[in-house]
């Protein structure tokens, strides 16, 4: 069994795609990322599953994938922004290095526009991103080692502020 260097979670659109690939080159280890894995494995796109079997069957695909990320890979790994619901996950999760990547209301708009396919955010997205962040906050909080403010920052600065916060050194 390995575990990864470094997992990363955080709501959709937060960057853990785009910061999860920096840290991965900066650290000279592997990226991966559970919502790929689940697409790889169903051949569909996470909103398909979403409309086509409903969230508890994609939840129950997205729970799986980071048991098997968790025991398998041992870089950088960046998991769904919902995957901090489902509390097994929750604890695997203890004792792993956690990045939470966070973000406000407004940089959430200014990053997707929240027009993006996000099947969560259907219906009145401002209101609806809102909420989700309102009953998930406190499970990333929850899982976190360390806390990383993704607004104003770019990528790379928000990579350097992950890395000096877990003072671990590029490679």
């Amino acid at each position: 069994m390995s575990a990864p260097l470094i997992v990363l979670v955080g709501p959709m659109g937060v960057g853990k795609s785009t910061v999860g690939q920096l840290l991965a080159e900066r650290l000279g280890t592997g990226y991966r990322d559970t919502d790929e894995d689940i697409v790889a494995a169903r051949g569909r796109t996470i909103a398909e599953i979403f409309v086509d079997e409903g969230e508890a069957a994609f939840r129950a695909q997205e729970k799986e994938a980071v048991r098997s990320a968790l025991g398998e890979h041992d870089g950088v790994l960046a998991l769904g922004g919902g995957a901090i619901l489902d509390a097994d996950t929750r604890a695997l999760l203890a004792g792993q290095r956690v990045v939470y990547l966070s973000m406000d209301v407004e940089e959430a708009v200014r990053r997707t526009g929240l027009n993006v396919a996000r099947p969560l955010l259907a219906v009145n997205p401002r209101k609806q991103w809102r909420e989700l962040m309102e009953a998930r906050r406190h499970l990333y909080e929850e899982v976190a080692t360390v806390v990383v403010a993704t607004d104003g920052r770019t990528p790379d600065e928000v990579t350097r502020a992950a890395l000096d916060a877990l003072e671990l050194k590029e490679t």
